[in-house]
């Protein structure tokens, strides 16, 4: 009677977890998978910074500890996520079932990803109100007569005689706004160019700080809720929408990229462009500041640790070949921030020619770059206004694809974590669009710049590397690489080589730590312009910062409370091993999963040596 009772117990927790993998959407086709984690890694990071930072820490030998980083700490990492996803079939919070107590890391990328797409929407919103004035002719920001601008705009190469100007940076504060940046024409005259005054003036109408958070600027609120409208359009019906758009998002750039490269390449001065982006400066790997920017661009460029990659796997087929699609994604992603550079410079190469100086003066990071930079040389282009809507579809794709893979992970995590919410996506993603909007709209005020920087300088300063380390200490040695490589080996028939098990154990782990020590003690106040944020805005900075991580302490003292065990120590071992819901997403393999002998045995060193090496030394 007893083993009958038993026996039933089995087939229902066994029908219970089928159930469970049946309900997984799946991809409908296997590139669909493949262009959703592409359009994800590559993201604005990949186009309007990578190719800044190379210029700034040494051109082409910038390359060199970037892809040292890529190889030992964004390689291992995407391949843990993308692999631990896929074999699952789970997303950021319930994949932690493999070890309980760091649950919390799950609710602290929920949490990240959530502060992030409530203030990267707004870069969309920016590229919206560009598009539109984009088929404007002439384009808006090549005047200096218009509402916005002050008596202070000038063209950079013309001045009101016609006179070549030389392009020193100083600050001035004007009636129509603060903290613009303009360029000393001669001894006694100063100026602005009119796309900076269109980015300050018009777009932003920037305050003179948080002081002065200001009105809502309604065009801004306009595009802001448009961008939501894109953005709750493509996710409402999740993969089944996601898989689709993609066709078009995670493609379109690499075309408009391609064209607007070959365009840049017919310019007089593109190759100048091109030369002072790839020339090596060797002498600039001896700062140490160029080796942490490379290592902090890893985690910009390549996707990983926001939880994205790890969803996105968890709708793969059980059985499918990820390995190698790993090491494709890696290659392509990275790949584009190379390409971006090539695109971006020789357009500027082209620019500083027009202009009359150096490269350094025309070349801006972030914002600076493809909203002031870029739109004043698109519009010394033959048919401006052409490539103007080229540019801003192509950055419009792609911060909607990151959007996508920042997003994605937190409904999964809802979903996951409360059933109910998996036959209500449609109410699920209208309630957190709206909630998003409505918080993110503090950042379309006349001091929403401010708010954007404060949030972009902290957010995920901490919290990114330490919980990359978390990953690699659960997988590499709480688990097991070696107990994961077999999971791997059940999953796709070829398990973790040793070189990434050995990277999972020490040198990923050994590379985050010293991100986290070097973020910490090389810490500066953000600054926008001349403006230094108050102190009371740094500590609110820090607590965003902070706030990410407050669930790992809290889920862990949970996760032992209760965990099996009459004492304490019995309750953080148990804490500490697979739960009963880990294992495969595929019920043929969960039952042959759950019928092997996962022990270890032999000596420490002997455990040591098979877990990073995967040889048996007794």
């Amino acid at each position: 009677m007893e083993l009958k009772e038993d026996h039933e117990k089995i087939t229902l927790s066994e029908d219970t977890e089928s159930e469970e993998t049946e309900e997984r959407e799946k991809w409908d086709k296997k590139a669909e998978s493949i262009l959703s984690m592409l359009g994800f890694c590559v993201g604005l990071g990949n186009i309007w910074r990578f190719p800044y930072l190379c210029m700034r820490n040494g051109g082409g030998a910038f390359l060199i500890p970037f892809l040292f980083f890529l190889f030992f700490c964004g390689l291992p990492l995407y391949t843990l996520e993308v692999t631990v996803g896929q074999f699952s079939g789970k997303g950021i919070v319930k994949v932690w079932d493999v070890c309980p107590i760091f649950r919390g890391v799950g609710f602290g990328i929920s949490i990240l990803s959530t502060i992030s797409c409530s203030y990267y929407i707004i870069i969309i919103s920016w590229t919206t109100f560009y598009l539109i004035n984009s088929f404007k002719s002439p384009l808006p920001w090549t005047l200096c007569l218009e509402d916005w601008n002050t008596p202070f705009c000038r063209k950079k190469n013309h001045g009101p005689a016609g006179e070549s100007v030389n392009g020193t940076q100083y600050n001035v504060t004007s009636s129509g706004y603060s903290n613009t940046s303009i360029t000393l024409r001669n001894q006694s005259e100063l100026f602005s160019t009119p796309e900076e005054e269109f980015w300050q003036g018009e777009v932003l109408h920037l305050s003179g700080g948080l002081e002065s958070i200001g009105q809502i600027q309604w065009h801004l609120a306009l595009c802001f809720l448009a961008a939501w409208v894109m953005v709750y359009l493509c996710l409402v019906k999740g993969v089944k929408t996601v898989g689709k758009v993609v066709y078009v998002t995670a493609t379109l750039p690499y075309i408009l990229l391609l064209v607007i490269l070959i365009r840049g390449l017919t310019l007089p001065g593109s190759l100048d462009g091109v030369l002072f982006y790839i020339t090596p400066d060797f002498e600039r790997l001896k700062d140490g500041k160029v080796w942490a920017e490379a290592a902090i661009q890893i985690f910009y460029s390549s996707g990983i640790v926001w939880g994205a990659l790890i969803t996105m796997a968890s709708y793969n087929k059980f059985h499918n070949k990820c390995l190698r699609d790993c090491y494709a994604l890696v290659l392509a992603g990275e790949g584009t921030s190379i390409f971006g550079g090539f695109v971006v410079f020789s357009v500027l190469g082209y620019m500083a020619h027009e202009n009359g100086v150096s490269i350094e003066k025309v070349v801006k990071s972030g914002p600076g770059l493809g909203f002031i930079a870029y739109p004043e040389a698109l519009a010394k282009l033959p048919l401006p206004n052409l490539w103007a809507v080229l540019f801003f579809i192509m950055l419009l794709t792609v911060g909607l694809d990151s959007t996508f893979g920042t997003i994605e992970p937190v409904f999964t995590a809802l979903s996951d974590s409360f059933r109910m919410w998996r036959k209500r996506r449609a109410l699920l993603t209208a309630l957190f669009s709206a909630v998003c909007f409505l918080v993110g709209l503090i950042m379309c005020t006349e001091g929403g710049m401010y708010v954007f920087q404060l949030i972009d300088w902290y957010s995920a300063a901490i919290a990114v590397p330490l919980f990359g380390f978390l990953e690699c200490i659960a997988f590499g040695w709480i688990y097991g690489a070696e107990m994961f490589s077999r999971d791997v080996m059940m999953m796709t028939g070829q398990g973790i080589p040793p070189l990434i098990r050995i990277c999972w154990c020490f040198i990923t782990p050994t590379i985050l730590l010293i991100i986290m020590i070097v973020t910490l003690n090389s810490y500066v106040p953000p600054e926008y312009g001349s403006y230094k944020y108050p102190p009371w805005a740094q500590v609110f900075g820090w607590f965003v910062a902070v706030i990410p991580l407050i669930p790992i302490p809290v889920f862990a003292y949970r996760e032992i409370k209760i965990a099996n065990g009459r004492t304490y120590m019995e309750k953080l071992k148990n804490s500490l091993r697979p739960n009963d819901q880990w294992g495969p997403n595929h019920t043929e393999e969960r039952k042959r999963y759950k019928g092997e002998n996962r022990e270890y045995t032999g000596s420490l060193l002997e455990n040591i040596v098979v877990n990073v090496t995967g040889k048996d030394i007794s």
